[in-house]
C-alpha cells in the first residue's frame, strides 16, 4: 500500500473526531442543538459509503472503543437509577413495561404489514422498545437537568434497554436455532451471554470496595478510579463477545446501591467520557450507508411515528396515577425519543458473534439516522418545555 494512503487512513478518524468536536461546539453555541446531533452529523457525512473520508471497514477496536464510551454512560445511568424509589413509586416500572409492551407489539405489526419476515419485523419490534441512554444522559448533563420529568425518563431508558437486551437475545437466539439447529450455540448466543454479562457487572461491583481501598482515599477525584474500573470490565466482556449493556448497567446499580461514593467524580466521566462521546456518536453514524438508508427509508419513518405514539402516550396514560400531570407525562414520552447509539452497537456486537443483521434490518437504518441527528433535539427541547433545564452560561 502508498505511504500517501497509508498516512490518510492512519489520520481519518483523528481528522473525522476533530470535525466533529468543532462542529458541535460552533453549532451548539449558534444554534443551542444538542452536540451529539452534531457528532453524529458529521460522522454520517465523513464514512466511507457517502464523502469517503474514513475506512471502509470497522476495526475490532474502534467497536471497543465505542463500549467503552457507551459502557461510561450507562454505569454513570445505573449510578442515578434508585431502586427505592421504583418501589414507592410501582406505577413507573409498570408505565415501563406496558409502553416497551405496546411498542413492540406495535412495531411487530407494522413491519408484518409492510410485508417483512416475522424474524425481521421481531427483531425490529425489540430493537425498538429500546431509548439509547448514551442520548439521554448526554443531554441531561449538558442541559443540567433536574426533575420529575428527567428522573424518569432516566430510569425508563434503563429499563427499556434492559428489556430490549432480553427480548432481541431471546429472539437471536431462536434465529440461530432455526438456521444451525445448534441447541448450544442458539443458547451461548442468548440466554448465556443475559446470565455472563450481569455476572460480571455483579462481580465488578462486589470488587470495587476493594478497589477503592487500595487507592488513595485522599484524593479529591475518584473519576479515574471508576472510569478504570469500567474500561476494564467493557474490555473483558468485549473480549468474551458478551452484552456491555448488561454488564455496566449491572455494576452502576450495584455500585449505587453498596454506597460507593461517586459524588467526587466528575460528570460524564470529564474529558475523557467526553472525548470517548465524540468516538461513540461519530463511529454509530459512520456506521450508517445512504444507500441502505434510502432502501428502508419508508417503512424507517413509519417506524419512527408508530414508536413516538406509542411511548408517548404509553408513558402519558399512567402519568396521573404516578404523581404527575398530563402534560409532564407526555413530556417524559417525547424525551424517550433516541435510540440510535443502543441499536447500532447491539447489531454490531452480534455481527461479530457470527450472526449478520444489519442488512435484513435496512429499515432500522433510515429510522436510526432519523433519531441519531433528531432524538437529541426532541429529547433536549421536552427537557427545557418540562422547565428542567438550567444551562450553564456561555456553554
Amino acid at each position: 500500500m502508498p505511504l500517501d494512503v497509508t498516512i490518510l487512513e492512519q489520520l481519518a478518524w483523528p481528522v473525522t473526531v476533530m470535525a466533529a468536536w468543532l462542529a458541535g461546539e460552533l453549532g451548539h453555541r449558534w444554534t443551542g442543538l444538542p452536540r451529539i446531533s452534531l457528532y453524529g452529523l458529521v460522522g454520517f457525512l465523513l464514512a466511507s459509503p457517502q464523502v469517503g473520508v474514513l475506512p471502509a471497514r470497522h476495526s475490532d477496536v474502534m467497536l471497543l472503543l465505542a463500549d467503552i464510551a457507551f459502557g461510561l454512560i450507562l454505569f454513570e445511568l445505573g449510578y442515578r437509577i434508585n431502586l427505592r424509589w421504583l418501589r414507592c413509586n410501582p406505577w413507573i416500572a409498570v408505565m415501563g413495561l406496558v409502553e416497551s409492551l405496546i411498542t413492540f407489539i406495535a412495531v411487530a405489526a407494522l413491519a408484518l404489514w409492510w410485508g417483512q419476515p416475522a424474524t425481521t419485523a421481531l427483531l425490529l419490534a425489540a430493537l425498538a422498545m429500546s431509548t439509547s441512554p448514551a442520548a439521554v444522559l448526554r443531554v441531561v448533563n449538558e442541559q443540567r437537568c433536574t426533575g420529575q420529568v428527567t428522573e424518569r425518563v432516566m430510569h425508563l431508558s434503563a429499563l427499556n434497554c434492559v428489556l430490549s437486551v432480553l427480548v432481541f437475545k431471546v429472539i437471536v437466539g431462536w434465529v440461530v436455532l432455526e438456521t444451525s439447529g445448534n441447541v448450544w450455540q442458539a443458547l451461548s448466543s442468548s440466554v448465556l451471554v443475559l446470565v455472563l454479562s450481569a455476572g460480571l457487572g455483579a462481580l465488578a461491583g462486589l470488587a470495587m470496595p476493594w478497589v477503592l481501598r487500595a487507592s488513595d482515599r485522599s484524593r479529591p477525584d475518584a473519576t479515574v478510579v471508576f472510569a478504570i474500573m469500567v474500561v476494564l470490565l467493557v474490555a473483558v466482556v468485549h473480549a468474551l463477545r458478551l452484552s456491555p449493556v448488561l454488564a455496566t448497567l449491572t455494576f452502576g446499580l450495584l455500585a449505587r446501591h453498596r454506597r460507593l461514593v461517586l459524588s467526587q467524580a466528575q460528570r460524564n466521566f470529564g474529558p475523557l467520557g467526553d472525548l470517548l462521546a465524540i468516538v461513540l456518536f461519530v463511529f454509530i453514524a459512520a456506521t450508517l450507508e445512504w444507500s441502505k438508508v434510502a432502501a428502508g427509508l419508508g417503512l424507517g419513518l413509519a417506524l419512527v411515528l408508530v414508536r413516538a405514539c406509542t411511548k408517548t402516550l404509553g408513558v402519558a396514560a399512567f402519568s396521573r396515577v404516578s404523581g404527575v400531570s398530563w402534560r409532564k407525562g407526555l413530556l417524559s414520552g417525547l424525551a424517550m425519543t433516541p435510540i440510535s447509539v443502543f441499536v447500532i452497537l447491539v447489531l454490531e456486537q452480534t455481527r461479530f458473534l457470527g450472526v449478520d443483521l444489519v442488512d435484513q434490518l435496512a429499515p432500522l437504518g433510515a429510522a436510526t439516522l432519523l433519531l441519531d441527528i433528531f432524538g437529541p433535539v426532541l429529547t433536549q427541547r421536552a427537557l427545557v418545555w418540562a422547565g428542567e433545564a438550567h444551562p450553564e452560561e456561555g456553554r
